[in-house]
């Protein structure tokens, strides 16, 4: 089964981790060995954006091309839209990204990896399963 990792888990992978890290950069490493990583355009976007070099801009997005994006559609975004307001009502905020990440998660029946205490909260209101 494919998981979907999120930003907060990248960003860690991709600068030097402390020690405390060390674990959640590992399983990204062994999904990756093992061909289960599953990703989406916003994540990307997120992951690129604000690199204000354009030399490390260009060799990260050389290392993520290795992954294949997996298509949103419509449904995506209404079933994100539906996330929003059902944790709106329950006065829990997010954003619109990361309310596309449990939509998408949600349809495919991909679990998240995340470090993202969000995700944690979003999971008690919403159908969605977390890794690890």
């Amino acid at each position: 089964m494919k998981i979907l990792v999120d930003t907060s888990v990248w960003s860690l992978a991709l600068r030097r981790p402390a020690a405390a890290e060390k674990p959640v950069v590992d399983e990204l490493r062994a999904l990756v060995d093992d061909g289960r990583v599953a990703i989406i355009g916003p994540i990307r976007q997120e992951l690129l954006s604000g690199i204000r070099n354009p030399s490390a801009f260009q060799q990260l997005r050389d290392h993520l091309r290795a992954f294949e994006d997996d298509a949103l559609t419509r449904d995506d975004f209404e079933r994100a839209a539906e996330h929003f307001n059902t944790c709106r009502a329950r006065g829990l905020q997010g954003s619109n990204t990361d309310f596309l990440i449990c939509a998408a998660a949600e349809r495919r029946g991909f679990p998240i990896f995340t470090t993202d205490a969000d995700f944690v909260r979003f999971a008690r209101l919403l159908p969605i399963e977390l890794h690890g």
